[in-house]
């Protein structure tokens, strides 16, 4: 008897250890090994760093610090507050200032040349032995030396390549200090390679979609937040778990070169998006989630840009010395608030805010009535501290665009610092202006020191006590965006599952649909649309002239086709001959005259100032704006930047001709346009010699197709006014959305913000009846 209950204890004591000690199983997955934990999280660690497995009642947790005890931080059943603000009092200083980084832009492999050059042992990728998913020199010494733990990761050469290297950099800084994992980031990556064909069986290396203003085009907000929540999930699959992105500054100035990237001028369009977007984005349901949405499908937004970027003077924008001045000739700042306060910061899903937000480089001008300081964004204290953290109560991350606190070298380069309105402090003196406002990251920053030199300047200003506790609340704020996605527990990928996760048939379906309801029909006189498939059409060639990019790189002139012919003959029979055509279609691009900004004109002994135009043809301006509301610049003699009686010339002037050849050349049979909008265009140019007119924002030349020949039904609406003139956009404020007269062309119809038509004629439906009212405004 006395044997039998020896024997059931030994057994009730193998059962309890069963359930305190083997509650969670270890597989090797690569390079690293992968823990279950039964009714728990998930683990990653790799053997190289270091790191031990620590357990607790059963469960497994990483020893990340190598202290041989469970910290809070470690401890995975802990809210993403408490552990947060556990490591961050474990933090040193040095460690803090790493965080407070965000890389300059991180290609895969590093360029061997350009803005975004990187070595591998001294040798150029192609030179070097390096294998596509290794570590350059240059990333290894800011995770190591500098602490940086935020990269923005631009091209990747594949998704398994992508996996790869988040494996090798999460090994790396896992066996450094307290183990704090990389938070990968990316600008917006699904846009449309247009010549690609759509194949509804088949994937891609990342699903494709139309840019934003095509997303906005839609008119529907619902379609936004799927694809914000496919994007996410094909984020989290290359290892990325923030989005730099959306854009959600209202369009109001239809001149900007940044246009493309918004959801239009119309601020409740615009809110209704930015919300869809970030709930997408941000939210992970089922398994996937972790608690509060937030989970392993889950990818920080980060909105911009604070308070709104739109309304440069001018239309120039603020990446250049020569637009750095945001102005408000109608009193509407406030109205740029909108898609954040009651958008991205109001969300309907259960993260409820936008996780990170970025402030423009713009100086709003004369809007800080305060304390009258004239700076950038991130710089004034009145728009972070007393606006965006106090009135509106933001307690996410607050990370300034890129290369602001470097030196600026001159007014009209892409890669140069963005000091805008202090220029004459010292770069340290910059961080420290904007870690006193609230700001927490330094966007484009690969060293700490001038981090930790303004850390010091705070010390002598307001005691270590002060300035410690001031460090500590950017990093609770930085830390939790990387808790709440799982990155502490397993920031490991594996590599054929991120392929088999990126661009699958069923995202590309949705992505390509998307697209066909992005496309807005302006013209359709005589119901030439839709065209019979096998017919023979006429496509002229495109000629784009000799430039440069915006980042400086040349490019050459070209004569080509603009679209795929493949594809095209898919359809139609495609001719040389005008006369033996049925049809023809011309694909134009919306005028190019640059950002305002003429290098001859400069050179010449003038200001440099010149007009932004939306027409083909030369455009000088007349009765404009003199003096400027805004100037001054520490490399100009002058404060006034009118253009008044000055002449922009666009790039792309031959598009125009394209129509106006064509036309004559079809001598009465149909010319219809497919014209990829960037901006708001003066279509009077060209309209009155063509039958059919379709609006697209980035879309794959089949899905055009598929409009031209009936298979879709356009059903998109204008998500900004065309203007009827340049006229009327000289008259229109910088600032103040809808103020424009539109184009009414030989039909009648008016080219205003919801315009579109479908087979039918107008469209009148639920969306035009909630979004063609009145504009909204919070003043």
């Amino acid at each position: 008897m006395k044997k039998k209950n020896m024997y059931l204890g030994l057994l009730s004591l193998l059962s309890v250890s069963a359930a305190l000690g083997q509650n969670w199983t270890e597989t090797k997955s690569g390079d690293w090994t992968k823990v279950s934990n039964k009714g728990g999280q998930t683990l990653g660690y790799a053997a190289a760093s270091g790191v031990k497995l620590l357990t607790d009642k059963g469960f497994a947790f990483k020893d990340l610090n190598k202290n041989g005890k469970l910290d809070k931080y470690e401890d995975w059943r802990l809210s993403a507050d408490v552990r947060a603000k556990d490591l961050a009092s474990q933090m040193t200083i040095e460690q803090i200032a790493g965080l407070m980084l965000y890389s300059k832009h991180q290609p895969i492999p590093a360029a061997a040349g350009g803005p975004f050059a990187g070595t591998y042992n001294g040798k150029i990728f192609a030179q070097s032995g390096a294998k596509v998913a290794d570590l350059s020199d240059q990333q290894r010494e800011f995770l190591t030396k500098d602490n940086l733990r935020h990269v923005l990761i631009t091209s990747v050469q594949s998704p398994e390549a992508a996996a790869e290297w988040n494996n090798n950099a999460q090994a790396l800084v896992e066996g450094l200090g307290l183990g704090i994992p990389i938070n990968s980031s990316s600008d917006p990556r699904h846009g449309t390679r247009a010549d690609a064909e759509f194949n509804a069986g088949a994937g891609g290396t990342i699903s494709m979609w139309p840019g934003s203003l095509g997303l906005a085009a839609t008119f529907n907000p619902e379609v936004v937040k799927r694809f914000g929540q496919i994007a996410a999930t094909e984020y989290r699959a290359l290892g990325i778990a923030t989005a730099l992105s959306p854009q959600i500054d209202l369009a109001t100035d239809p001149r900007w070169n940044r246009v493309s990237g918004t959801f239009g001028e119309d601020p409740q369009l615009a809110t209704d998006m930015a919300r869809a977007y970030v709930d997408g984005f941000q939210t992970s349901t089922g398994a996937n989630e972790i608690t509060g949405g937030w989970g392993y499908h889950s990818v920080n937004a980060m909105v911009k840009h604070w308070p709104g970027g739109g309304s440069g003077e001018g239309g120039r924008d603020a990446h250049y010395g020569y637009g750095k001045y945001a102005v408000y000739p109608g009193k509407n700042f406030q109205t740029h608030f909108l898609p954040f306060l009651n958008g991205a910061f109001k969300l309907s899903g259960k993260t409820g805010m936008a996780s990170a937000v970025m402030p423009y480089y713009t100086i709003s001008y004369g809007q800080d009535k305060k304390y009258g300081e004239n700076v950038g964004n991130s710089y004034n204290k009145y728009i972070i501290h007393d606006l965006l953290r106090t009135k509106y109560k933001y307690d996410g991350v607050v990370c300034t665009d890129w290369l602001i606190t470097a030196d600026e070298t001159a007014v009209d380069v892409f890669l140069t610092g963005k000091s805008w309105g202090v220029e004459k402090l010292s770069v340290a003196q910059r961080h420290y202006k904007i870690l006193m406002n609230g700001v927490d990251q330094f966007g484009g920053n690969n060293e700490s020191e001038p981090v930790i030199e303004a850390y010091k300047m705070g010390v002598k200003d307001h005691g270590e006590a002060f300035m410690r506790a001031r460090f500590e609340q950017s990093a609770v704020r930085l830390l939790k965006n990387i808790f709440r996605v799982g990155l502490f527990e397993n920031p490991y990928l594996e590599p054929q599952v991120a392929a088999k996760s990126v661009g699958t048939a069923e995202f590309m379906k949705a992505g390509y649909q998307t697209q066909l309801e992005s496309v807005v029909m302006l013209k359709n006189k005589t119901k030439t649309l839709p065209l019979t498939k096998g017919k023979t059409v006429y496509i002229p060639k495109r000629f784009t002239p000799a430039g440069r990019n915006f980042l400086g790189m040349d490019i050459p002139e070209k004569l080509e086709y603009p679209v795929n012919l493949n594809i095209v003959k898919k359809y139609f029979n495609v001719t040389d001959n005008p006369a033996e055509a049925d049809y023809a279609l011309v694909f134009m691009r919306s005028p190019d005259s640059g950002g305002g900004y003429s290098i001859p004109d400069a050179k010449a002994g003038g200001t440099g100032y010149v007009p932004v135009s939306l027409q083909y043809g030369d455009y000088t301006a007349q009765g404009t704006r003199d003096p400027s509301m805004a100037g001054g610049d520490p490399l100009e003699k002058f404060t006034n930047r009118t253009y008044n009686g000055k002449t922009a010339k666009t790039i792309n002037t031959t598009d125009l001709g394209m129509v106006t050849e064509t036309y004559a050349m079809m001598k009465g049979k149909p010319v219809i346009v497919a014209l990829q909008v960037s901006n708001p265009t003066v279509v009077k140019e060209f309209e009155g010699q063509s039958n059919a007119i379709l609006a697209h924002f980035g879309v794959q030349d089949q899905a055009l197709m598929d409009i031209l020949t009936g298979a879709h039904e356009p059903s998109a609406l204008l998500p900004m006014q065309f203007p009827a003139d340049m006229k009327t956009v000289e008259a229109q404020a910088e600032d103040v959305p809808r103020d424009m007269t539109s184009y009414r062309d030989s039909e009648g119809h008016m080219y205003d913000f919801g315009f579109g038509l479908n087979w039918k004629g107008v469209i009148q439906d639920a969306r035009t009846a909630k979004y063609k009212q009145g504009v909204l405004s919070l003043k």
